[in-house]
Order: structure tokens, then C-alpha cells, then sequence
């Protein structure tokens, strides 16, 4: 296991995580290569990047980096737009220090950018972007791809298991572990470069012409660029930062005082031993790729370690010590599962009708056994429930726009038992997920809501009301199992 660090050479990008997707040419005449960075949001460990770069260099160009920030989508908000201005302030610093010119653009009003990606291709050689196979990146994308006169190229930077390596929908963990078990180590051989930045590349600016119509944002000042902008301003910004640096901070904690307990405590709330790291993952703050290096490299990881015959068991397989086997399981298994997921079903991912045939069946048996409770959305919102457990991981999520790892998985299932219907269910979990946390919108995200309702997992018995043969969780249980005075001091009844 190497990467690139002392020696800079720019390698070439594995085949399989580039994909052109117009017919358009690269243009040899043109005068710069655009990175257009829209979910890989890092100078590090990017495949985009490290792609756009090895272009640059072989036609002698230099490389602009497009990083822009849209304001009509779906649960824009104050919370998401600080969180990645934090992360363009650092692109911005890591850039000034090398040849790449970095050009960020916040948009100020639906619609005001429209246009801009378009006109800055006219000069370029190619638009090198990321892949990314959830919400909605991979419809803009496949709009504007045939309007650039230059060739649109996707890279992805997603995970250890290139998107095309998976092949099909995994319908349990185990299966996808059994393929990963199977088809893993090579990917294993192949890592982005660390530090692409220190390669050398041709001058140049943005067109001026660009700049009159799109201002480059000034980004020293989040407080006024936030000001005035027609996003959600009730879903505040959360209690941490984003950024590059913040999630190397966050990294460090997580090796230096959690990641040998994270086996034992992960699911533990008072005094847990989470990462931390699931927000600065989804915003391509923080690459898989490093973040599996590291806790490899901690423990001496060689592939002789690996077992050699693939079982689809969770334990004993990679060969390190328990902590970073589970760290692995969670990383690897537990998050692309869902990227591929969301690959291979990228029309019907956040659909009721992409749940296993058998959970539908279950769901709809018992869609008008009587509920003891339901509440609204607007109910839900507000931790207005009868249930005080639920009602401190609705407002964690509001306050910080996440919630414990074990109390999520309670969380959905409250929802599920409290809802009308389980499509209702469903509509609930996606809008409170994607408008409050902070790693909503995200492959990994939908994986939670979609468990809530028995994706990856089987059925269980006895069969009970309401949830029929879907896995059953309830709040009782969980004060057993869990110490919570802490946890229920801090986001307990206001």
C-alpha cells in the first residue's frame, strides 16, 4: 500500500472512474481545462482534480477550478451554504499557494448563474467534473452536457470500489461484502495522489468577460455573502465548521482519542466513540481514500493480512484489529453500498417501489393496521411527540444537524410507527433528513431512511402490527441497552 507523497508525479486515473458523457472533443487549441468541482469539494486525495491536472500538464494549459454554489435547489438553506462557503474558503487558501486558478462563484438569486459554465467552456479545452450519483448533480450534469461545445467529463472520487466495479444492486450487506471480498485489493493498489496541487502548470486567469457577468465571490465575509439570500433561514447553520482543514482537525481527534474504542462504543451516545466525519465526507471535504489510508496505515495493513477465502462475514476478513475492522465495515461496506445502490437505481433510489419486493409486500399487508400514534410533519419538525427519546434526537438534529448513530436508526422507525401510511413515512424521513442534517442529500443518508424500511436488510419475525416482518426497534429497548442521562440533559425537554 503506497501513495504519492514525497515523489510529485502526477498518475494517471484508473479507467474505470472516468467517464465522458457528451460526444464533444477535447479541444487541443482551446486555452484552459476547467475543473468543475461540484461534490469532490477538496485540493486533495480528488481523482477530479488529479484528472484535470494530468490535462493541464500534457497540453502545456493552465487549469481554472469552477467551484460554485447554486441557491435554487431543493433545501438550500443557511446550514449547508455556511458549511460549504467554509470549505470554498479553504480551496481558495490551498489554491493561492499554487499555479491553479480558483475561481468560486456564489450564486445571489435563482437563475443567476445560469449561463456561466456555458460561456467559460467557449475558451476551454475540456470540463473535467465529478461524479456523483445522488440528488440533483447527475440531471444537471446530463443537461448541460450537450450544450458545452468541449468534451464533459465525469471522475469519480467517490470511494475505495469504483461506482462501475459494483455491477448490480447489493440487496444485504453481506453480499456486498462478499463482492467486495472478492474484487477489493486491486482497488486497494490504486490511490489518488495526496497533494496534486504541487505540480506546476501554465498561467493564466479567468476571462474577464466571465467576471463581469459572474463576480468571483468574496469569500472573507460569510455573514454578508449569506445575508439576503432566498435560501431556508430556519435551519440554521450548525455548531462546527466545513472545510478541508475543519475535517483534518476532526480526523486527528477521531485517531488520537475514539478510534481504538470505535468497536466497542460506536453505538454508545454518553461518551461514544464516533467519527464525526459523515458531514465533511458528503461535501468531498474529506476523501474515503485518506480516510481508509490512515486507519490502514495505523495499524500496518499489508494484503497478506487479508483472509483468503471471501465469506461475506464482517469479522476476520481484512486481518486488523477490531476497531479498524468495524471502522472499515462502516466506511467501506455500510457507505458504498449505497453509492452503488443509488448508481444502478438512479431514476427510483429515493422511491417507496425501490424497497426489496418483500418489504413492500410486508408494508402494504399491514399499510391499515390501526397506529396508537400519528403525528404530522410539522409535528415531527418540532419534536412535538410523546416520546422523549425521539423528541432529544429531533432536536439534535435541528441543532446540529445530525443524530447519534444507534438513536437514528430509532428515529426512523418512530417515524415509520407514527405515520399514516408508510409512504407517508417515507416522505417524512427524506424531507426532516434533507432539510435538517447536514449529511442529508447524500447516497449514504438515503441508505438510513430506506433501512428505517427494510433496504439491505431481511425479514425478521415474530410479525408484528404496523411493521409486519420489517426489523422492529422501540424506545424502551434502547434506554435498556444505552445510557442516555447526558444525551436527554442536553436535547431533552426545553
Amino acid at each position: 500500500m503506497a501513495v504519492d507523497g514525497e515523489i510529485i508525479v502526477i498518475e494517471t486515473v484508473p479507467e474505470l472512474r472516468v467517464n465522458p458523457i457528451n460526444e464533444r472533443p477535447i479541444q487541443s487549441d482551446g486555452q484552459y481545462v476547467i475543473y468543475w468541482m461540484v461534490s469532490h469539494r477538496r485540493v486533495r486525495w480528488n481523482y477530479s482534480l488529479q484528472h484535470a491536472i494530468s490535462i493541464a500538464q500534457a497540453h502545456q494549459k493552465p487549469l481554472i477550478i469552477l467551484e460554485a454554489l447554486r441557491v435554487g435547489y431543493r433545501w438550500a438553506s443557511l446550514r449547508t451554504h455556511q458549511f460549504i462557503i467554509e470549505g470554498m474558503q479553504n480551496n481558495a487558501e490551498r489554491c493561492q499557494e499554487s499555479s491553479v486558478i480558483y475561481y468560486p462563484y456564489i450564486e445571489p438569486h435563482p437563475g443567476a448563474g445560469k449561463g456561466l459554465l456555458e460561456a467559460l467552456s467557449q475558451q476551454s479545452i475540456c470540463v473535467v467534473t465529478d461524479e456523483f450519483p445522488c440528488f440533483f448533480i447527475p440531471r444537471m450534469q446530463a443537461a448541460i452536457a450537450p450544450r458545452l461545445p468541449v468534451a464533459l467529463i465525469t471522475v469519480d472520487s467517490n470511494g475505495i470500489l469504483p461506482l462501475r466495479a459494483g455491477g448490480r444492486v447489493f440487496t444485504t450487506a453481506a453480499s456486498f461484502r462478499r463482492h467486495l471480498q472478492k474484487t477489493i485489493l486491486p482497488y486497494m493498489r490504486q490511490w489518488p495522489v495526496s497533494d496534486p496541487l504541487q505540480e506546476e502548470l501554465a498561467d493564466g486567469a479567468v476571462p474577464k468577460s466571465i467576471l463581469e457577468q459572474w463576480p468571483m465571490a468574496q469569500l472573507d465575509d460569510i455573514n454578508t455573502l449569506l445575508e439576503g439570500l432566498p435560501i431556508d433561514n430556519e435551519v440554521k447553520p450548525v455548531p462546527f465548521r466545513g472545510g478541508s482543514s475543519a475535517a483534518e482537525d476532526q480526523l486527528s481527534s477521531f485517531f488520537k482519542a475514539r478510534h481504538l474504542r470505535y468497536h466497542s462504543d460506536r453505538n454508545q451516545v454518553d461518551n461514544g466513540s464516533a467519527s464525526g466525519l459523515s458531514p465533511y465526507l458528503h461535501f468531498g471535504h474529506l476523501s474515503a481514500h485518506e480516510f481508509v489510508y490512515r486507519s490502514l496505515e495505523l495499524c500496518g495493513w499489508t494484503e497478506q493480512n487479508v483472509a483468503v477465502k471471501p465469506n461475506g462475514s464482517r469479522t476476520g476478513w481484512w486481518g486488523v484489529p477490531a476497531h479498524t475492522e468495524s471502522l472499515l465495515d462502516e466506511l467501506i461496506t455500510w457507505r458504498e453500498i449505497g453509492y452503488v445502490f443509488c448508481f444502478e437505481r438512479l431514476n427510483d433510489y429515493d422511491q417507496f417501489s425501490s424497497l426489496p419486493e418483500w418489504a413492500q409486500k410486508t408494508l402494504q399487508d399491514h399499510a391499515q393496521d390501526p397506529r396508537p400514534y400519528t403525528y404530522t410533519l410539522e409535528q415531527l419538525e418540532n419534536a412535538d411527540t410523546h416520546d422523549p427519546i425521539w423528541n432529544a434526537a429531533q432536536r439534535q438534529l435541528r441543532q446540529e444537524g445530525r443524530i447519534h448513530n444507534y438513536l437514528r436508526m430509532l428515529w426512523g422507525k418512530k417515524v415509520l410507527e407514527w405515520s399514516e401510511s408508510p409512504q407517508q413515512a417515507l416522505e417524512h424521513l427524506i424531507e426532516l433528513n434533507n432539510r435538517w442534517a447536514i449529511d442529508g442529500r447524500n447516497p449514504n443518508s438515503y441508505s438510513g431512511i430506506f433501512w428505517t424500511l427494510g433496504r439491505f436488510d431481511r425479514a425478521w419475525g415474530p410479525e408484528r402490527p404496523i411493521f409486519g416482518k420489517i426489523r422492529f426497534m422501540s424506545s424502551d429497548s434502547t434506554k435498556r441497552k444505552l445510557k442516555l442521562s447526558t444525551y436527554l440533559n442536553k436535547f431533552g425537554a426545553i
